[in-house]
């Protein structure tokens, strides 16, 4: 044998037998993939794109905890192995750096948000380095940058110009600890999601974007999404809460009976039903606290001092609280008022109460006690009539709210509910007592925040021309720098203060003028910012038309389910309006959308500094390695679903890997350094004795494909645990048989993997490498049809392999989208699983 040969060898085996270690590794490939620019995206290849995006963070101050990484890591394995398959892969990061979070760190430790922010972003991002992540950060973008926000502004411009942002001085919440305004999205049980305070309504100026003009477009491009998860279209189509109904008047009652100081003739209260049938069972109606008509009405209710008591009762509650189903129905009877039946004549009382909203419907409802639940409530607290109008039910003890037959009905008697509907509704419209209409849960978007870290909202206030658009041109108007920012308190933003910068000239008449003080909330600039990802650098539009077409729309965009009713809903509207202005080629932003499931802590509570249980992941790598952490991530279980902390689960991920390393020395050392597309047994190499080694191996690759593109990592990582059982069994592995199992490795252990391919003789990155294709007579494994029962019924089968274990079961059921129809948004109660046979889901 040649010496040159024999001197190749030696260095291949001093190779293998070092071992394996980390902290060496790891900083030396990052630094690698840097220099080689194995990271960066072209925007000209001739390649198929792919566009995966995380939900960017907020940079608290503290840091991240190894919970935060799970999504990434999950995102960076898609993006790894879509580069060994051959696509030109966009998987960006960046700052949500606005807004109160930011903020309140900001004065918790007396410093300035931008200063704060900036060293928060620094630590973030240096510890996202140590993961090893595909991040192209010359697409980096932060929503307080100047250069980024100016197209935040000018958004809200174009929305202005087009009549989408207007002002309003409808009560709004007020967080009396945040000291300022709140959208409805933004709370939580009626408190504040943020500081958990209980929130206040307010009138106040504020400015509001038209969502609800978009409502119905929002709802019906729900179906255009279908690798979106069904519980989070249900969460939308709940929070968009559309009702087709009707809308019918009461008249007030100007007889001796309801006659208070004044004459009522005219005057109406109209009220939205969905259930016109049950007209003839109305006993009493109910006002909102915020009704107009309260005050209108003030001098001829008897008892207003309990009425204006009740009303200040009602201001500290949030809308969330007050429609709670669970809480007690509290209201007061407006003494001296009553409303005739539009029907009948007859005279019926005239409630108020907090639990009728004043922004939904015409802040009137009609009571049904017999027929509603919550009017049954009501009317048994009170002492209230009851009338049974729809057969079926026992209305002495409980509402009877199904469908049926009419009785007590008049007219409407005997018909179904169906067709007591149409008919009532004709009755109505010939009678000009009401019609048809639609209704929708959600509100306007209340926009402006009394704060200062946020985006200045581009308007001027001249007394001559009114709310006056700032000129695009001097764009962006910039947050001035400021010593004192805390909050006023006022209802005013602390910039109320800074003279120098309110004052200013109207761009319309050249007259004196004043900047808009409020700044936008934090959800303003997370709304749009995966555009900008395509295009960074443009400073002459939001982002290029044709570089937005060819990556547009997102992939798969991966994040918390928390922001079901909050960012997707922003999102999606922001997007379509771009749509409608021709900003943007593409009506919806994200194609497919995946939850990530948190990750807790060893003692099973979230992870937080108040329960001192927080772990830093730079202490995990430090000790473990970043592979190991990233491997433990994907392997903890279904990655939606919520899981604690194990550090025996991460000691078990660096054995793993320690196990692979060492399957270095089972190496035929005759083999020629090079890889192999499908295999077949007629190309293995004899030494592998066993062709069990080569069906699991193909197996093997099919399977990690195909979980990787499902998200179903902790399935594809068992997979690979087993290929290395097997091949550890083995006298001698061919070299292009273990570079076929670090292939499949190397998007979940890329550092590790990198170094496993150098050492078998390449000297290319092993992401430059094509992924590995699998014989697909091999990779057959047996399966059978598993039925899936829902509370003893048979919904649905799935054919699956037959070693699949009870979590990849459960995972599998819950994606099905006949199951989500039968559970309807519902959390199974119980998923027993019998082997081989079936799956019961107990609702």
């Amino acid at each position: 044998m040649p010496f040159c040969l024999i001197l190749a060898k030696l260095i291949l085996l001093f190779a293998f037998m070092k071992k394996y270690n980390p902290k060496e590794i790891e900083k030396r490939w990052q630094s690698f993939w840097l220099k080689k620019g194995i990271n960066k995206t072209d925007n000209k290849s001739d390649k198929p794109k792919y566009y995966i995006l995380d939900m960017f963070p907020y940079p608290s101050g503290a840091g991240l905890h190894v919970g935060h990484p799970k999504g990434y890591i999950a995102t960076d394995v898609v993006a790894r192995m879509k580069m060994m398959q051959g696509s030109n892969v966009l998987h960006p990061m960046g700052w949500d750096a606005f807004g109160l979070p930011a903020e309140n760190y900001a004065i918790a430790n007396k410093v300035h948000p931008k200063v704060a922010t900036d060293k928060n972003i620094a630590t973030f991002k240096k510890q996202l380095g140590k993961i090893g992540f595909t991040h192209d950060w010359s697409r980096e973008i932060n929503t307080t940058d100047p250069k980024y926000y100016k197209w935040t502004q000018w958004t809200f411009l174009q929305m202005f110009k087009r009549g989408l942002a207007y002002e309003s001085n409808e009560p709004v919440n007020w967080c009396p600890v945040d000291k300022t305004v709140l959208a409805n999205e933004d709370l939580e049980n009626g408190c504040c999601e943020r500081c958990g305070s209980p929130v206040e309504r307010r009138p106040m100026r504020q400015w509001v974007l038209r969502i609800t003009k978009y409502a119905d477009r929002m709802l019906n491009d729900l179906d255009k999404l279908p690798k979106w998860p069904t519980a989070i279209k249900e969460m939308q189509r709940n929070w968009i809460g559309k009702s087709e109904g009707t809308s019918i008047k009461f008249p007030l009652s100007d007889s001796p009976l309801g006659r208070g100081r004044g004459g009522l003739a005219n005057q109406v209260i109209e009220v939205f039903t969905t259930r016109p049938d049950t007209l003839f069972g109305v006993t009493y109606v109910v006002i909102s606290p915020e009704n107009k008509l309260v005050g209108e009405l003030k001098i001829k209710i008897k008892n207003w001092s309990e009425v204006e008591q009740y009303l200040e009762q009602a201001k500290t509650k949030s809308d969330l609280e007050r429609t709670e189903l669970q809480k007690e129905k509290t209201g007061v009877k407006l003494e001296g008022i009553f409303v005739k039946h539009p029907v009948t004549g007859e005279e019926i009382q005239v409630w108020i109460a907090d639990y009728v909203l004043a922004n939904y419907g015409t802040g009137a409802v009609m009571a049904v006690p017999a027929h509603d639940e919550r009017d049954f409530e009501f009317a048994k607290k009170y002492n209230l009539p009851v009338k049974e109008v729809v057969a079926g039910g026992d209305v002495n003890s409980a509402a009877y709210t199904e469908i049926g037959k009419n009785i007590n009905s008049d007219f409407l008697n005997g018909l179904s509910t169906s067709d007591a509907k149409e008919k009532m509704i004709t009755w109505l419209e010939e009678h000009n007592s009401g019609k048809k209409q639609i209704n929708y849960k959600l509100r306007d978007w209340v926009f402006s925040r009394q704060r200062y870290w946020g985006e200045p909202i581009p308007i001027v206030h001249c007394e001559k021309c009114g709310a006056v658009p700032v000129p695009e041109k001097d764009l962006p108007v910039e947050l001035p720098k400021v010593k004192n920012y805390e909050p006023t308190g006022t209802g005013e933003s602390p910039l109320a203060n800074i003279e120098k910068w309110v004052n200013t000239k109207c761009p319309k008449c050249d007259g004196p003028a004043k900047r808009e003080t409020n700044t936008m909330p934090q959800w303003a600039g997370s709304s749009w910012y995966y555009l900008r990802y395509i295009d960074p650098s443009n400073d002459k539009a939001l982002v290029d038309k044709k570089l937005e077409k060819y990556w547009s729309p997102v992939d798969f965009y991966v994040g918390g389910a928390e922001h079901a009713t909050r960012h997707l809903i922003y999102a999606r509207f922001w997007h379509k309006f771009l749509f409608d202005i021709g900003a943007v080629n593409y009506e919806e932003p994200f194609t497919r959308l995946q939850n990530v499931g948190l990750i807790m802590a060893e003692d099973g509570r979230k992870m937080s500094k108040r329960w001192g249980n927080v772990i830093n992941p730079d202490d995990v790598i430090d000790q473990y390695g970043a592979d190991s952490l990233r491997i433990y991530e994907m392997f903890m279980g279904p990655f939606a679903q919520a899981v604690a902390w194990s550090t025996q689960g991460l000691i078990g991920a660096r054995r793993f890997l320690d196990r692979v390393w060492h399957l270095q020395d089972k190496l035929d050392m005759g083999m020629s350094p090079k890889s192999q597309s499908p295999i077949s047994k007629s190309q293995t190499n004899p030494k592998d004795q066993n062709s069990k080694l080569i069906t699991v191996l193909h197996q093997t690759i099919k399977k990690v494909s195909d979980d990787i593109e499902e998200m179903r990592f902790n399935t594809a990582i068992a997979k690979m645990m087993e290929l290395a059982n097997e091949m550890s069994k083995q006298e001698k592995i061919s070299k292009e048989n273990f570079a076929l199992f670090v292939q499949i490795l190397a998007p979940f252990a890329p550092h590790f993997a990198e170094e496993l391919w150098l050492a078998l003789g390449h000297k290319k990155s092993i992401f430059t490498e094509v992924w590995p294709k699998y014989d697909s007579e091999l990779a057959k494994s047996e399966t059978f049809t598993l039925a899936v029962q829902i509370n003893g019924k048979v919904r649905d089968t799935i054919e699956v392999e037959s070693e699949i274990s009870e979590a990849a079961v459960k995972e599998l059921i819950m994606k099905s989208e006949k199951v989500q129809k039968w559970l309807e948004g519902k959390e199974p109660k119980k998923i027993i699983y019998i082997k081989g046979k079936l799956v019961s889901v107990v609702v």
